[in-house]
């Protein structure tokens, strides 16, 4: 990796997330690689926009393209992802959403 990509990530990792997309982000840390779900919890797609602003604000990757559904981003969180969800959730953040059930150990 670049020094120049890491500063760009470090910068982009200190932009607000809003609620929907620290929610979505949210969901990847508890799915084996990170992966980040198409579909919200009640079975309403994720929109793009969502998606896209978190890809580039460098707080998720592209997993792998899907060849059935093209338009469909299947995506997983990064580690600017998760420290943005670290800092949220550690009061650096003044965002203030609805807290998480979260898996246990």
């Amino acid at each position: 990796m670049s020094g120049n990509k890491s500063v760009l990530a470090d910068e982009q990792s200190h932009r607000r997330a809003t609620p929907a997309q620290q929610a979505w982000l949210r969901r990847g840390l508890v799915q084996p690689g990170g992966k980040l779900p198409l579909f919200d919890e009640n079975g309403r797609r994720v929109p793009n926009s969502t998606i896209r602003r978190c890809l580039d604000a460098g707080w998720a990757e592209p997993l792998f393209s899907n060849p059935i559904k093209p338009d469909w981003l299947v995506c997983k969180i990064t580690d600017a992802g998760r420290a943005l969800l670290t800092e949220t959730e550690s009061g650096r953040s003044n965002l203030k959403w609805p807290s998480i059930v979260r898996a246990t150990e």
